[in-house]
């Protein structure tokens, strides 16, 4: 299946792809509120300020199969918002792993990192890095989102 044309819900219930990005880098992560890895937000939108006007964008995808993420998608908005000044698409609540796993995941999932590892999401703040033609690139949760890895392939494929 085309990474680009998988449907996902936004917050406002409307559907979404990726396919309005398939000429940029995306960073699709799996995010949650309660996670010791929750100020990786700050990076997040450090990037999105930083690269957007580029062809960049985050999308934020909230999950809480690791049970550290609020219990509806107006909370979390409002988190993300006020906590962060979140100004990437944070949509709505997703399962990244198991028989029920958001499609999306599913295939991103089939993507090792630099360590050989695909499959499963090992926990929150899991990084993929969608380049433009669909290439993907996938970081483990400790990879803090402006790893310089990660800023160098950033980079590399944006428009001058």
């Amino acid at each position: 299946m085309d990474i680009y044309d998988i449907p996902f819900d936004r917050m406002d219930g409307t559907s979404a792809t990726l396919a309005e990005h398939r000429d940029d880098v995306v960073m699709v992560v799996n995010v949650a509120s309660r996670c010791g890895l929750t100020p990786q937000y700050e990076a997040l939108e450090t990037l999105q300020r930083t690269y957007g006007e580029r062809g960049f964008t985050v999308v934020g995808f909230p999950s809480n199969q690791f049970l550290q993420e609020l219990s509806t998608d107006e909370k979390i908005s409002e988190f993300c918002s006020t906590t962060y000044g979140v100004s990437f698409p944070v949509v709505s609540k997703i399962k990244v792993n198991g028989k029920n796993a958001h499609p999306l995941y599913a295939e991103l999932t089939k993507t090792p990192d630099a360590g050989g590892h695909d499959g499963r999401i090992r926990w929150n703040f899991e990084k993929f890095l969608v380049l433009p033609g669909g290439e993907v690139r996938r970081y483990s949760p400790r990879t803090v989102p402006d790893a310089p890895a990660i800023v160098e392939t950033i980079e590399a494929h944006l428009p001058r």
